[in-house]
């Protein structure tokens, strides 16, 4: 009996292919526009199951040429490049990888904001030129400050679980207030902003949270305030955290993600106030062999016949 055939599309954890083709027929997109084209032409039709992650999902365009498809499992919780709404309408199963990530991206989130008001990375900068403390300013405290948490979802508690320690008030911002939770709640980003010292954007990429973290947020949380964006780049207006840092506005940024990626503005590349990592929160080993699991563990499930582990919606 021949096995299912898969589409694997884009970066994937290093335990999936060997699972994959010990349990289905598996075909592995090229990055070359017109090799993954010519890969489509030929094996497209076959089709019944793709291998992805959450930011190089197949677009429309393509899934529009895979007729037998019926199922996406990506590594990664984020669903924006997935086109859920379109696999919803074809009746495509997509599944993420909720919950294995929570801790790293969790901690990550820590580590921006102490690296960006500790200044850690100018300082390393200093001390691996000879420079020493030349230049370097007094930094900021993280502890005891306070706190806003855009997005109170399993990493925006994890973040503020690991924020109690460091004796930080904590305020949040959703669509609806989370009763479970002794946090305080504020009805907009805005007010959410000027109540912080520390900003950390955990909502999820689309169309309802396209700039959410726009200039009158920027200005609400101050000179004095820290953005961290470990969410989506497409949540903060770019151009006008430029703007806020350049001008002062506020204090500095750490950002794990980008509008463009992996397109970074010259700005933020020069800029002191700036810490960057290339939409690395996740990527540690235990983490993304959870990840890989369990998309190996979600495609097995359905072509078993069996319920899907982690389905999204």
């Amino acid at each position: 009996m021949s096995h299912p055939d898969i589409l694997v599309a884009g970066r994937m954890p290093p335990n999936i292919l060997d699972q994959l083709e010990a349990s289905f027929t598996v075909h592995c997109l090229p990055e070359a526009a017109d090799e993954a084209q010519m890969m489509i032409d030929a094996v497209g039709e076959r089709i019944r199951g793709v291998a992805t992650n959450a930011v190089q999902a197949p677009q429309i365009e393509m899934l529009e040429r895979l007729p037998r498809l019926e199922i996406m499992a990506s590594s990664g919780i984020g669903t924006d490049a997935l086109n859920v709404d379109y696999a919803g309408k074809r009746g495509i199963h997509v599944t993420n990888t909720p919950d294995v990530l929570t801790d790293d991206v969790a901690d990550a989130a820590i580590m921006l904001m102490l690296a960006t008001s500790r200044q850690l990375v100018l300082a390393d900068r200093n001390v691996r030129a000879g420079c020493w403390l030349e230049g370097l300013s007094l930094a900021r405290r993280v502890s005891g400050k306070r706190l806003g948490i855009l997005g109170l979802g399993r990493i925006g508690q994890a973040i503020a679980k690991r924020a109690a320690a460091f004796d930080m008030p904590i305020g949040y911002h959703q669509r609806h207030i989370n009763p479970d939770v002794s946090y305080t709640y504020y009805h907009s980003p805005t007010a959410l902003a000027a109540d912080s010292d520390f900003l950390v954007v955990v909502v999820p990429g689309g169309s309802e949270t396209d700039r959410m973290v726009d200039a009158a947020v920027l200005d609400a949380l101050g000179p004095e305030g820290i953005l961290v964006n470990i969410g989506r780049g497409t949540t903060v207006d770019e151009p006008a955290l430029i703007e806020a840092l350049t001008e002062g506005r506020i204090r500095g940024a750490g950002l794990d993600v980008l509008a463009d990626e992996p397109n970074v503005p010259d700005a933020l590349r020069t800029l002191d106030n700036v810490v960057l990592a290339p939409h690395y929160a996740s990527a540690t080993v235990e983490t993304r062999l959870a990840m890989g699991q369990l998309v190996v563990d979600n495609l097995r499930a359905h072509f078993d016949g069996r319920t899907l582990l982690t389905p999204v919606g």
